[in-house]
């Protein structure tokens, strides 16, 4: 009927029910977490300034979702310790500003707060695998000064016959210099990994993505060529190639693999140009271009080869 008042979920019920939401919050949680470690870490590495506050965002995100979260399931300690962070965010936020060690330390202390505050809230155990403020697992750390003079070293070394030439060492030199105005005295080696694992996951998938696409390109520059002899041909290849060509430049972009940028590029305008105003090109000139495709795919080859002999190098001189 439609007075009557709605019947109360059983206790058993609803204790089923909010264990669920808990167990969903853990999981969000770890996830959360992990997230805010890992950009802690790499916060703590002096990277440029875009990106450090990229890294704050993503830390403020996380300990303000973690907070929200809480606060809906009544977790009161979870959510003060969270939104407790906060300021201490804040602190490091700002790549313009002296960021001290002691700054660093203060947030990953709060951390492991919200950490004690979710292990006794939920009887879960949180760990993650950054270790930043965790006095049971120590990092190793190297100091900044003896990893400035190696990497110094190491870029020293470019200027011989057939050694490394790519950014990486000039890269982790800057970064490093950064740390030393700032004060930070030790800089973490496993974050130092962690950085290089990234470049190499970057120059793997980009260069996989070049070799996937070189079949469709090769064809689309056959379809053109021909288009040149039979009119009748269908351009749809083309201006497909067009807009893949445009992702292997952007592509080349966010690895910073400069010359595939200015090879994709320019490969692009010629595209553009000839699918849209239909020009007129001749033969010799698409089997020029056919030539300097596979000449930059071995070009972008050996250049993740002289990526990889980068780490490798830097690796060697990390502690372990």
């Amino acid at each position: 009927m439609f007075g009557e008042e709605p019947k109360p979920m059983p206790v058993e019920t609803e204790d089923a029910f909010q264990k669920e939401l808990v167990e969903l919050f853990v999981q969000e949680a770890q996830e959360w977490l992990q997230q805010i470690h890992v950009a802690l870490d790499e916060l703590q590495q002096s990277p440029p300034l875009e990106r450090h506050r990229v890294l704050a965002h993503t830390i403020k995100v996380g300990v303000t979702n973690l907070g929200g979260s809480a606060a809906t399931l009544n977790l009161s300690d979870v959510e003060r310790a969270s939104f407790s962070a906060l300021p201490f965010v804040e602190v490091v936020q700002d790549p313009s500003a002296r960021i001290s060690t002691d700054d660093f330390i203060a947030l990953c202390k709060q951390l492991g707060h919200i950490h004690g505050a979710l292990t006794r809230s939920t009887g879960i155990a949180f760990q993650t695998d950054s270790g930043s403020g965790s006095e049971e697992h120590p990092q190793t750390m190297i100091a900044t000064k003896d990893f400035l003079a190696t990497l110094r070293t190491l870029h020293a070394q470019r200027k011989a016959p057939d050694t490394f030439h790519r950014n990486l060492v000039h890269t982790m030199m800057t970064q490093a210099e950064g740390m030393i105005e700032r004060g930070v005295e030790q800089c973490n080696a496993a974050s130092i990994q962690e950085f290089l694992d990234r470049s190499a996951e970057g120059d793997h998938g980009f260069l996989q993505v070049v070799r996937q696409e070189l079949p469709h390109l090769t064809d689309a520059l056959q379809t053109l060529k021909n288009s040149q002899i039979d009119p009748g041909s269908s351009l749809f290849d083309a201006q497909h190639a067009v807009e893949r060509v445009a992702q292997l430049w952007s592509a080349a972009q966010q690895v910073n693999a400069s010359q595939a940028m200015v090879f994709f590029m320019g490969l692009h305008s010629f595209l553009t140009i000839t699918v849209q105003h239909h020009a007129l090109v001749g033969s010799k000139h698409y089997d020029a271009i056919q030539t300097r495709l596979g000449q930059s795919v071995k070009g972008i080859e050996e250049w993740a080869e002289i990526g990889q002999a980068e780490r490798t190098a830097i690796q060697s001189v990390l502690p372990h």
